[in-house]
């Protein structure tokens, strides 16, 4: 049994809160120059520009990306021959607690979801756990701004709806959301399992890198068809129109019961934050 110190884990978190505001992707960046060249609208081809803009300021003087700092979620894949000192949720926290105190971060995060009164330092954090064979810990840190948030929804449809009701859903929902998530957008779609498990499919699709597609040629398909047809829709950057209105689409599935169909979307803005480390 490898036993890891919690103030490692916590270090690790730290740095990737501030790299997650700071740094926006490779991926989304190339994305966004590529739209460059197929956007058709003057508006959207300058907001585009100050999108580039705007990652080079936040890279250069490591600054975030966008005021809303986020909701820092953590994905975890934890071996099951690793043990952290002191506990991984607290030391996830701690790090949350680092990262947005250090860094400057805005903190967004109530104590009580009525009542209100902000926990000042953005803690707690939303863990998910999966437990892998192994050693290591993979942890990705993914910021998940108010805004785009707001733009989720679940659907429990029913079995005969299909994937051509799976489609309608999400189509609806990015035409619903217009300018409200700050497009362009990259949408998260999760299919299959609970009420609960198919919200968490959606977000976990939005950690896959631009481009990459679903190892299944049938849903790698759907993906290529959805954001075809939501950059039909003319919503475009920020709303404004144009061709721009989502970067990707990624679909997350898992096996469900036969008398439910569930199915939810999860978008991020252009600010699609996710930074991960191995340890």
């Amino acid at each position: 049994m490898r036993e890891i110190e919690g103030s490692v884990v916590a270090e690790t978190v730290a740095r990737l809160c501030m790299e997650a505001n700071y740094y926006l992707g490779e991926d989304v960046i190339n994305a966004i120059k590529k739209a460059l060249g197929q956007e058709e609208s003057p508006t959207g081809k300058d907001i585009l520009n100050q999108l580039l803009k705007n990652a080079e300021i936040a890279r250069t003087e490591k600054i975030p990306l966008c005021q809303d700092c986020g909701f820092a979620v953590v994905f975890v894949e934890l071996g099951d021959d690793v043990h952290v000192k002191g506990g991984l949720v607290p030391a996830i926290n701690e790090g949350v607690r680092q990262g947005y105190t250090d860094g400057f971060l805005r903190k967004s995060i109530l104590v009580d979801p009525i009542k209100g009164k902000n926990t000042g330092d953005n803690t707690p954090a939303i863990i998910h756990t999966t437990f892998v064979p192994g050693d290591k810990i993979k942890i990705t840190v993914a910021p998940k701004g108010g805004g785009s948030e707001n733009m989720s929804e679940v659907k429990m449809g029913k079995p005969a709806d299909g994937i051509e009701g799976v489609k309608e859903f999400v189509i609806d929902k990015v035409t619903r959301s217009s300018a409200n998530p700050c497009p362009p957008v990259v949408v998260g779609v999760g299919i299959g399992g609970t009420f609960e498990h198919v919200a968490f499919l959606a977000k976990k699709a939005l950690l896959r890198d631009i481009g990459q597609r679903h190892p299944d040629p049938f849903y790698a398909d759907v993906e290529r068809e959805l954001l075809e047809k939501i950059n039909n829709l003319g919503i475009g950057p920020m709303g404004l129109g144009g061709r721009t209105t989502a970067l990707d689409v990624f679909i997350e599935v898992h096996p469900r019961h036969i008398a439910s169909f569930p199915a939810a979307v999860n978008m991020n803005c252009h600010a699609a934050r996710h930074k991960s480390a191995v340890l």
